[in-house]
C-alpha cells in the first residue's frame, strides 16, 4: 500500500481510473501493453510544410510607412496577415501580427526578412497557434 502526500482527492481518482480503464481496454483485446498508436502508419511532413497561423510579436519604428513595408515583407513571402495591432511607446510600437494558415517555410523566410530590416528593432516572439490548421 502506498501513502502520503499526493494530488490527492479527484486528480488522483482521476488517475487511478484512467489506469483502471486502460488496463480493461487492454485486456478484452488479449493485448499486454498499450496497442500501436493510430499514427504509426503515417508519413511524418517535414515541418516546412506544416500549416499553421502564428503569433508574431515585433517592437519597431514607431514612424510613417513602417506597418506597410512590415505588410510588403510578409505579401513577398506570400504569408496573408489576419489581424494586426499596434501599441505605440514613445518612439518605438509593439506590433503584434497573427497571420492565416501559412508553411512553417513561408514564415521563417518571413522573420529572416523582419530581422532584416532596420526599421524592425526585434522580433520578439513567434508562436504557433495551435488547432488553427483548418
Amino acid at each position: 500500500m502506498f501513502y502520503g502526500r499526493g494530488a490527492g482527492g479527484a486528480p488522483t481518482a482521476s488517475a487511478i481510473l484512467g489506469d483502471v480503464v486502460a488496463v480493461a481496454r487492454h485486456r478484452t483485446v488479449g493485448a499486454l501493453g498499450p496497442r500501436e498508436s493510430d499514427y504509426a502508419d503515417r508519413a511524418i511532413v517535414p515541418i516546412g510544410q506544416t500549416k499553421t497561423k502564428y503569433l508574431i510579436r515585433l517592437n519597431v519604428a514607431d514612424k510613417s510607412g513602417v506597418l506597410a513595408a512590415i505588410a510588403q515583407a510578409f505579401a513577398t513571402e506570400k504569408v496573408s496577415i489576419q489581424t494586426v495591432r499596434q501599441t505605440g511607446r514613445g518612439a518605438e510600437a509593439e506590433l503584434i501580427i497573427v497571420t492565416h494558415n501559412a508553411t512553417e517555410a513561408a514564415l521563417s523566410s518571413t522573420v529572416k526578412h523582419l530581422t532584416q530590416m532596420e526599421m524592425v528593432r526585434s522580433v520578439e516572439s513567434v508562436i504557433r497557434v495551435e488547432g488553427a490548421a483548418q
